[in-house]
């Protein structure tokens, strides 16, 4: 896991950190998006990482990154992307659209005419090329295959941006954006206003609570890494002791339950021996008590 210091902007993290913080999350978003979108940006309200669950507990939900709501404006999911495996790239398009669904589902009160659903842009920057084209700007939006001039404006717009795209012809201020969304270090910082944003970035680097948090972040990834692999570890020992009675003889349907239901390893290691001992699965059970 990166020191807060080595992390730039292409990193979850840091970015939601900067664009929620209480003294620079409007100023550092709203410089962020008129690079992107060569335009002023009104007042934003900031809602870091929003989540929208499912219907109920078994659909999908999805977290986003850094949500921004413009006021009488757009609405603005920006989400630094660095999942380069080849599954998470063909998989991009289609996360993309249950993104979109989810902002949409979550903008329209109930009874309220169509044409009140607000215009969402969602943004990727990606430090790998999406679709291998070398462009630094890839403009996704909806329209008809039959006449691809004729108007059709449903207010969902995608932008994916490659930061080391060569392709097209991005304003200047936008390449060096996301050369610092990148590696975001001084020297990548020319403009007067990356400068401004570089010192930004660094006083969050710096700040006390967002240090103390980021503390917090590490030790809940490694607490959850070590209860996976003492998981693993369980799942283990439990398809070992069923492999060892499956010579014996047949294992009920509830104690092979209780056997893979079982976490606690001391418990797991005596029933191993004890499954390597008996003669039987009767033997077994009585051993053991289960």
């Amino acid at each position: 896991m990166k020191r807060l210091e080595e992390m730039n902007l292409v990193d979850d993290f840091l970015v939601n950190s900067l664009t929620s913080h209480k003294i620079y999350g409007e100023e550092s978003s709203r410089y962020i998006l008129e690079c992107i979108l060569h335009r002023k940006i009104g007042k934003l309200t900031v809602v870091p990482q929003r989540f929208w669950g499912g219907e109920n507990t078994e659909d999908h939900g999805v977290r986003l990154d850094v949500y921004l709501d413009e006021e009488d404006g757009e609405i603005f999911d920006i989400e630094p992307d660095k999942n380069d495996g080849e599954d998470d790239i063909a998989s991009l398009p289609r996360r993309v659209r249950f993104y979109h669904a989810k902002i949409d589902a979550g903008n329209l009160a109930a009874g309220e005419d169509y044409s009140k659903l607000r215009n969402v842009i969602v943004i990727f920057i990606t430090t790998y090329d999406p679709f291998g084209r070398e462009r630094m700007v890839y403009t996704i939006q909806n329209g008809c295959v039959e006449e691809p001039d004729m108007p059709y404006e449903d207010g969902a717009k995608t932008l994916f941006l490659y930061t080391k795209g060569t392709k097209g012809n991005p304003p200047e201020e936008l390449r060096q954006l996301l050369r610092y969304m990148e590696n975001s270090i001084v020297e990548n910082a020319q403009s007067e206003g990356l400068k401004s944003l570089h010192k930004m970035v660094t006083a969050v680097k710096c700040d006390g609570e967002v240090g103390l948090a980021y503390m917090k972040s590490f030790e809940r990834e490694q607490r959850i890494k070590a209860e996976g692999v003492a998981l693993g570890k369980a799942e283990g020992k439990a398809d070992d002791i069923l492999m060892l009675l499956s010579c014996k003889g047949e294992i009920p349907e509830e104690l092979s339950e209780t056997i893979l239901g079982e976490k606690k390893i001391e418990r797991l290691n005596a029933w191993l021996i004890a499954a390597a001992k008996a003669g039987s699965v009767s033997d077994f059970r009585k051993e053991c008590g289960i």
